[in-house]
Order: C-alpha cells, then sequence, then structure tokens
C-alpha cells in the first residue's frame, strides 16, 4: 500500500474535504419554514406571510455564510482540480434540473394547447359547449373566466429579448477579459450585464402592469393566464437570481479574487445566465408568437 500523496507547500490538497458544518442543516430548517409559510400563505393562513418571509431571510442569511466559507477555503487555495471539478459537475447537473423545471412548464403549455383545448372543441363536446372555440387565450367552454386580452410581441417583449442577448455578449466580453487579465474591464462589462438585467426585470414589471390594468390579464385568467404568468413569472424570478449572482462575482472580482486561469466562480454564474437567455428565447417565440 502506497501513503497519501504529498503535498508540496502551498499546494492544494489532493481532494479537500472540509470539516463538519452547521450549514446544511440550517439550510434544510429554513427551506421547511420557507415552504411551511408559502403554504399557509396559499391557504389564506394569517399567520403564513410572517413565517415564509422569515424563513427567505434565514435562507439568505445561511447561504451568505455558507458561501462565504467556500470563498475563503478557494482564495486560500484549497481547492484543487478535483474540487474544481466537482463544482463544475455539480452546476452542470444543477442546471439541467432547471432545464427540466422549465420543460415541465413548456410540457405544461404544449397539452393545454394542442391536446385539450382541441379536444374540448370537437363534435363530441358541442352539445356541452356549443359556443366554445377552439382559439388559444379563450374564456374557458364554460366562459367562467373573465373576459381579457392576449399579451402579444410588440414592443416589450421584443425590447426585453435585445436586452437579454445584448447581456449574453457583455457577459462574454467580460470573460475574455478575465481571461486576458484586464480586471477593469471585467467589472465594466460585468457591471454592464447587470444593468441590462435590471432593465429586462423593469420593463416586465411594467408589462405586468400593463396586463392588469389595460389587458385584464391575470393569473385567474384561464389556462393562458395562468401559463403566462408562470412561465414568465418563474423566469422574472431566475433573472433576478442569475442578476444577484453576477453582482456576487462582480464584488469579488473588484476585491482582487478570481485569475485567469482560475475563476470557476465566474464561470458558474455566466453559465447560469447564459440558460436564462436560452430559456428567454424559447418563451419569446411559444408564449409571445404562437
Amino acid at each position: 500500500m502506497s501513503s497519501s500523496p504529498v503535498t508540496s507547500p502551498g499546494a492544494a490538497p489532493y481532494y479537500y474535504v472540509p470539516g463538519p458544518s452547521r450549514w446544511p442543516l440550517l439550510a434544510g430548517l429554513s427551506m421547511l419554514v420557507t415552504m411551511t409559510g408559502a403554504s399557509g400563505w396559499v391557504n389564506s393562513m394569517s399567520w403564513a406571510p410572517a413565517v415564509c418571509l422569515a424563513g427567505i431571510a434565514a435562507m439568505l442569511v445561511v447561504l451568505y455564510f455558507w458561501f462565504g466559507d467556500a470563498i475563503r477555503e478557494s482564495e486560500s487555495g484549497l481547492y484543487g482540480k478535483r474540487i474544481d471539478l466537482s463544482y463544475r459537475w455539480s452546476m452542470s447537473w444543477f442546471i439541467f434540473s432547471e432545464v427540466m423545471f422549465f420543460g415541465a412548464f413548456f410540457g405544461a403549455l404544449f397539452y393545454a394547447r394542442v391536446i385539450s383545448m382541441p379536444w374540448l372543441a370537437d363534435l363530441d363536446h358541442q352539445i356541452l359547449w356549443p359556443d366554445f372555440s377552439a382559439q388559444w387565450g379563450n374564456t374557458g367552454p364554460a366562459n367562467i373566466v373573465d373576459g381579457f386580452r392576449t399579451m402579444g410581441p410588440f414592443p416589450i417583449p421584443t425590447i426585453n429579448t435585445a436586452l437579454l442577448l445584448t447581456s449574453g455578449v457583455t457577459l462574454t466580453i467580460a470573460h475574455h477579459a478575465l481571461r486576458a487579465g484586464h480586471r477593469a474591464r471585467t467589472a465594466f462589462w460585468l457591471a454592464a450585464t447587470i444593468l441590462l438585467g435590471a432593465v429586462f426585470m423593469g420593463f416586465q414589471v411594467y408589462e405586468y402592469m400593463h396586463a392588469y390594468r389595460d389587458l385584464n390579464l391575470k393569473l385567474t385568467s384561464g389556462i393562458y393566464g395562468s401559463t403566462f404568468f408562470m412561465l414568465t413569472g418563474f423566469h422574472g424570478f431566475h433573472v433576478t437570481m442569475g442578476a444577484i449572482m453576477l453582482a456576487v462575482i462582480l464584488y469579488r472580482v473588484m476585491k482582487g479574487h478570481f485569475t485567469a486561469d482560475n475563476h470557476f466562480g465566474f464561470e458558474g454564474a455566466a453559465w447560469y445566465w447564459h440558460f436564462v437567455d436560452v430559456v428567454w428565447l424559447g418563451l419569446y417565440v411559444v408564449v409571445y408568437w404562437l
């Protein structure tokens, strides 16, 4: 039996294993509190909003300190190539889970439009609902949904598409600048990417206000309203999370973290942002055009 690999002074260990940590337990408890409050909130429990918000706040505190520990370990040179590979696989599987998440939502939209709606309008159902038309954006077979107008692709969704596509370009420029060792240029283009994401969210908030105020389009507007707000709302949440991730990366760049050859924190956030861009392209075509 050979002995354990000897690590030279200042080099990363063969595979760094951190000591016992309280953060996984606290993260699980905060998630439990959050979901307990959320389940009560949707059932109109008076205590639920405060509990849900307290759980979210606790989770943010846990993530702040947990990620802080990981950053200190990385910056102190404890992470070698094997840890880097572990992070890459972890981020890849996380993004795959997000693909499945949005795949389920797109699947629900497909089922409603391509299968359920024509089925409810066929000859067998004309006796029950003679006035129902298989036109997307209807008020349901029994007309129990308040009348509304659908959301078109112009102008806000098209503007938002241009904003996200541009943000992908600015983020790529920032990545190339970091690999070339130009820290100031990296920070500038990262800040531009975050700003574009913030403008995107501002336009989406305005779009929702327009939908409620002018189109009478709400979450309760039948299957059209529920799928519209479900898909665009969760995507907006992902844009917000991605912008927060990039803001943390920007702060770390300005603090002197990362090198031209070692910057997976940047790359992981960039992967997530590009994923969000791709999802939006699908949304733009399927939700606003078709």
